[in-house]
């Protein structure tokens, strides 16, 4: 296995674990892990609503007359759980969320004027992937997708695309992932032939296809095309990654769907007050949350910017004459809403040094008593040997900005 292999880190650093009596393919977060999985969440409903997406919940069951309706329940049967009986009723784990904002959409009439509308979710989400198919975070049964549906109007649809890639390409950035480095684009298109795996029609086909097409060839991106790859509803783009072993999966999608406002009757009252089919285009900003931290810890090889660490500061007193200063620094970094770790053990320093060092702590910060009597602290940076010393409330604006920036290194 490779040394950065998040299979292999997370369990190093104690990030995530699997039991057999929970479950093969369903995760357990400890404390640490779930630092890492929430700064993304906030983030990326943060980020999402800056850029015009209202974020709702909808239930992780529904009844099995859904897929049914939206077609899910034929060409997904097989990686779906089996259907729970409930008072002469199926139900069924969702494997997707589009039904469910669809039938939000439903809940009242719309106007041209409100169009297009941005439902997004950070959904719950069960699938029965094979078991040799499931590998760490990568390959999972349960997982959280970032995902939305834009609700628009076919004129829209090239705009609202480019916006998700402007999004898409943000958030990537952010997390220190380049184009052509990193990520690579592929326009995943449906297979004429398959009449039972797409749904037929070659006119919109069509349509869809070129849309995208055309999308990234105006952004001069450049992608492969791969038949057989698309929705049963329609084309996509994929953002495609690799992890450290070499193998490539979907991170982030954008795709362009023209069966489901047929099937669910998703329709619109326009300038001339008649009611008409929009398009919706499904897209997901950073992939399922499970995925994404599996690519950056392999990424970062554990070691992550300060914004994710898990524990972004240690504090090692040199003493127990030096604890009391030690504990106030913890407290005023702990007042701060900095991630902070008293090491206090009855070890020598270089030990947890050590211990801090293999935990890829960004910043440890050692007392003594120079430290005591000057009131300041000595700073030492991951992968630095040299200590630099300042004041508290320097170092800890600096931690606050680094966080604010969300600095990648």
């Amino acid at each position: 296995m490779n040394d950065n292999d998040h299979k292999k880190l997370g369990k190093e650093l104690d990030l995530f674990t699997f039991s057999d009596i929970v479950g093969k393919g369903l995760p357990l977060w400890t404390p640490k892990g779930s630092v890492i999985r929430r700064e993304l969440e906030r983030w990326v409903v943060d980020e999402e609503i800056k850029d015009g997406y209202q974020h709702v919940y909808t239930p992780d069951i529904a009844k099995l007359d859904l897929y049914k309706k939206s077609g899910h329940y034929p060409y997904y049967k097989d990686s779906m759980y089996a259907p729970i009986q409930i008072e002469d009723e199926e139900f069924m784990l969702r494997p997707m969320t589009c039904p469910h904002h669809f039938e939000l959409y439903l809940s009242r009439p719309h106007s041209y004027k409100e169009l297009p509308i941005r439902y997004a979710e950070l959904a719950k989400l069960y699938r029965f992937e094979q078991s040799g198919e499931l590998m760490g975070l990568q390959r999972v049964r349960s997982f959280c997708l970032a995902d939305a549906h834009i609700i628009a109007k076919k004129d829209q649809a090239e705009f609202e695309i480019n916006r998700v890639l402007d999004l898409i390409e943000k958030m990537a950035t952010a997390l220190g992932l380049k184009a052509g480095v990193n990520y690579s684009y592929r326009l995943s298109l449906g297979d004429r032939k398959e009449d039972k795996k797409y749904y037929k029609d070659d006119v919109a086909w069509d349509h869809a296809e070129n849309i995208l097409r055309q999308v990234l060839k105006k952004r001069k991106a450049k992608f492969v095309e791969m038949s057989g790859e698309a929705a049963f509803y329609g084309p996509k783009i994929d953002i495609q990654m690799k992890n450290v072993n070499g193998k490539e999966d979907t991170a982030f999608t954008v795709q362009y769907d023209f069966v489901f406002p047929k099937r669910f009757n998703l329709n619109y009252v326009n300038e001339k007050g008649e009611n008409e089919q929009v398009i919706v285009i499904h897209r997901s900003s950073i992939g399922a949350i499970e995925r994404v931290i599996a690519y950056l810890i392999e990424h970062y090889a554990g070691a992550f910017p300060v914004w994710l660490a898990p524990v972004q500061v240690a504090v090692l007193p040199i003493s127990e004459k030096h604890l009391d200063y030690a504990k106030k620094i913890v407290d005023e970094l702990k007042s701060a809403d900095i991630r902070v770790e008293l090491n206090d053990k009855n070890e020598p320093l270089n030990a947890r040094v050590r211990d801090a060092e293999m935990q890829k702590v960004p910043y440890i910060l050692v007392t003594g008593d120079k430290e005591t009597q000057s009131q300041s602290v000595s700073v030492r940076s991951r992968g630095h040997k040299d200590t630099k010393v300042m004041a508290l409330s320097e170092f800890t604006q600096a931690i606050l900005n680094q966080v604010a920036s969300r600095a990648n290194n």
